[in-house]
């Protein structure tokens, strides 16, 4: 069985699938607007959750809030920016950089460790999903370079999750992207006004609403899990992908992307089956203490 972290990043990879699929269908309407509408979305979403619940959304750690509320929004800035200016499989492609930056600046933020072999293991991931994507070459290189900035920021982002971890309420943590989010993109969004028309705003509501319980269950994984555990689910992101890409717009597969499918696959499986080994490896050395 998985665990409870693992279970919550399996949502959350499902709802930011869709949410992606959501920003595309928008393309027309500024990068910077998509992520205004999200902010307000999730400002009213999170604070009726946490006024109901009577947790208070200020917090004594609102250093570290803010740090992480401005790294979510440059991220996703940057990624919507790319997703909507280049190619999707290669926007999608160039996010999943994030889970390896997540781990590495993880060494630094919350000093956890990493073991040689969960590097091959993103290593393999990553492998697959360039197997199945490829590099789109006739992409324009500053919006690659955009692409993998905002994987750098998410990384940031993520581990300043970690870094929180219980020290606030999970909904405390998803407000502060929008408390930071909120007032920055409606001063910018200003400058490039475009009016949602008919469908757009139902597109517009669903990415507020998706990245909503994307961010929660993203935020409940890095809580309960180490970074390293999770961060490789995001893979599976490119597996929703494909198979929204043939549900939607009839997109077929090649033997090339069966394989890419396969080797994030296995992983993923390999990374959360060496940490659970080496979880229960703790527990038994913890139990054996205490029996002596």
């Amino acid at each position: 069985m998985f665990s409870k972290g693992v279970k919550y990043m399996l949502l959350s990879t499902f709802f930011f699938a869709l949410m992606n699929l959501c920003v595309k269908l928008v393309s027309h309407i500024p990068a910077v607007e998509v992520i205004f509408f999200r902010s307000a979305i999730s400002l009213v979403m999170s604070y009726a959750v946490l006024r109901s619940k009577g947790v208070k959304a200020l917090s004594s750690n609102y250093g570290l809030l803010f740090a992480r509320g401005a790294s979510g929004v440059i991220a996703l800035m940057l990624f919507f920016t790319t997703l909507q200016k280049i190619p999707l499989a290669t926007a999608a492609t160039l996010q999943y950089l994030a889970p390896i930056f997540t781990t590495i600046l993880g060494i630094f933020i919350v000093k956890e460790q990493v073991k040689p072999w969960q590097w091959l293991f993103f290593a393999v991931s990553f492998g697959g999903i360039l197997v199945i994507q490829g590099v789109d070459i006739s992409a324009d290189p500053f919006y690659i370079w955009l692409g993998v900035l905002s994987a750098v920021f998410s990384g940031v982002a993520y581990g300043l999750v970690r870094r929180l971890n219980a020290r606030e309420h999970p909904l405390v943590i998803v407000l502060s992207f929008p408390l930071v989010g909120f007032p920055v993109t409606l001063v910018l969004s200003l400058f490039n006004w475009v009016q949602p028309q008919g469908w757009d705003w139902a597109m517009l509501l669903l990415v507020g609403v998706l990245t909503q319980l994307g961010q929660y269950y993203m935020t409940m994984s890095y809580q309960a899990e180490e970074i390293s555990k999770v961060a490789n689910l995001n893979y599976l992101g490119i597996i929703y992908a494909l198979s929204f890409g043939f549900i939607f717009f009839g997109e077929t597969f090649t033997l090339w992307s069966y394989l890419g499918m396969a080797l994030v696959l296995v992983g993923v499986v390999l990374n959360v089956a060496y940490k659970n080994r080496l979880a229960k490896q703790q527990v038994n050395q913890i139990q054996k203490r205490a029996s002596i």
